[in-house]
């Protein structure tokens, strides 16, 4: 039997319909329709989205629209700091960037509060929002090495982890933070900093060129070519410009086994280490990375390490570190070669999923004989502890013009990081009080601020942030988003 008269047999003369006309039928008489749904603005206030306004969108996507009577809503809307329980109207999980093309339509249509999440890492909670629409790039995921032009192209919700073993495979890498579980997309954006950005520059750097939709709904190509005054505030200047669906990255030779891992002292020996660390750090060869970690884990009696990574040669790697291995009486010392990969994913379980956070940051020109006591001081203080990280700047960041890049803080020495975290809801308030308390005493050394890293109180220091590149910033804004639609970031607001 021919196959039109079998589907004539079988299924009579609805066959002869169109295909799409039949999926439509048969959607509409199994899905409920979709009831208006009350969201948020972007002044504050609310509006009535008309249900088949919403059942459109969804129509329309080839990722998934999800609402809250969804299944999927409840794992989608959390982000990796528990602190932030939000929940947004919409969720829009793009599998492309068309799908960002709509969601970007529909949030200016209706004036909806705007959240861009990539991999959900953000500090301050800003990648959600309630009662908005929240643009979830996590799906868009993917690397393509070209090893012949030594470049990268890869998806805002590609894992750094991702991101690392694809370049290393080639001999490959460029900078990629220190969890491997971040998105490439929010530490680009910021600035990001990593293991070899002394060597090779902070991620940002690295950004060749990237593929934006602005706040019209509009494909723009930011390189040095096409748009480069674009690409210059997407170097550091945070979401403020678009939603960015493609980012392409310079690559670099290095070899896939590097001098690195951890040396632990007990806190008795603190003061000594960072002393020594101060003035090791201000001399060490680019190719050395030195993360310090005060940690009090529970039950535990607390510590001082710091977190290695050397990648150059290995025989003059172990020169370097010779003093470093011979300072006072470790009580670990787990410096080896090792997969690079390996150690970009040893800080992981410092930072999982969920975990309630309260996070302050600072840079900071020099770690004075002050700043160490003060650093001592407040690490001790009770009942809450922290957790206290230094991160050594310079090298190639601070070669690197200031106003090459919307990044600013490019004279800074280190970067300053306390982190408190809990699992109870009700202790929030009293620890996030407690913190603000704590670093007014650390907040006396700092000299700007990192955007990755800016709490959600702190939004008034975007000019500490941007510092003298911030006029700059400003005319981006009023060019690419004057009606400031995605303003859930360390925000330059449009002069118009």
């Amino acid at each position: 039997m021919r196959r039109r008269e079998f589907l004539e047999t079988a299924l009579g003369t609805a066959v002869l319909l169109p295909t799409h006309s039949l999926i439509a039928q048969s959607l509409a008489t199994t899905t409920p329709p979709i009831s208006d749904l009350v969201a948020r603005t972007l002044t504050g206030g609310s509006t009535t989205l008309p249900g088949t306004d919403v059942a459109n969108l969804a129509a329309s996507l080839s990722g998934k629209l999800l609402l809250a009577v969804h299944e999927g809503y409840e794992q989608a809307r959390q982000v990796w700091n528990g602190a932030f329980d939000k929940r947004p109207a919409l969720i829009v999980r793009c599998a492309g960037a068309s799908d960002v093309v709509r969601a970007v339509e529909f949030a200016r249509e209706h004036q909806l509060l705007t959240a861009v999440r990539a991999g959900g890492h953000s500090s301050s909670g800003k990648s959600t929002c309630d009662g908005g629409i929240v643009i979830d790039l996590s799906q868009m995921q993917g690397v393509r090495v070209d090893p012949l032009a030594r470049t990268a192209r890869v998806g805002p919700g590609t894992f750094l982890g991702q991101l690392d073993r694809e370049t290393t495979a080639f001999g490959l890498v460029t900078t990629a933070g220190t969890v491997s579980h971040t998105g490439a997309g929010g530490l680009t954006l910021g600035g990001g900093f990593g293991r070899v950005c002394r060597r090779f520059g902070l991620t940002c750097d690295n950004l060749r060129a990237a593929d934006v939709i602005t706040a019209k709904g509009r494909f723009v190509r930011a390189s040095q070519l096409e748009n480069p005054d674009l690409l210059w505030g997407l170097r550091g200047g945070g979401g403020n410009f678009g939603v960015v669906t493609s980012f392409e990255f310079q690559l670099h030779e290095m070899n896939p086994t590097i001098v690195g891992g951890v040396i632990q002292w007990p806190f008795e020996q603190a003061r000594e280490v960072l002393r020594f660390y101060s003035d090791y750090s201000m001399d060490a060869p680019d190719a050395l990375n030195l993360d310090v970690n005060l940690l009090w884990p529970p039950a535990e009696d607390p510590f001082i390490e710091i977190d290695v990574c050397w990648c150059d040669d290995h025989a003059k790697g172990e020169e370097v570190l010779r003093p470093l291995r011979q300072l006072g009486r470790p009580r670990l010392d787990a410096i080896a070669p090792m997969p690079y990969v390996k150690l970009q994913s040893s800080s992981d379980p410092y930072f999982p999923h969920g975990r309630r956070r309260y996070i302050k940051s600072a840079f900071t020109r020099e770690l004075s004989a002050e700043a160490i006591d003060t650093i001592l001081e407040v690490f001790q203080i009770k009942p809450h502890g922290l957790a206290i990280i230094l991160t050594a700047s310079g090298g190639a960041i601070g070669r690197i013009p200031v106003e090459a890049t919307a990044f600013s803080n490019r004279d800074s020495r280190y970067w300053m990081i306390a982190i408190t975290e809990w699992a109870d809801p009700s202790e929030t308030e009293e620890r996030v009080a407690f913190m603000r308390r704590t670093w007014k005493e650390l907040e006396r050394f700092a000299s700007g601020y990192y955007i990755n890293a800016i709490t959600a109180d702190e939004e008034a220091r975007e000019r500490a942030v941007y510092g003298e590149n911030y006029a700059g910033m400003v005319a981006l804004k009023n060019k690419y988003d004057p009606t400031n639609l995605f303003r859930l970031n360390t925000n330059v607001k449009p002069s118009g």
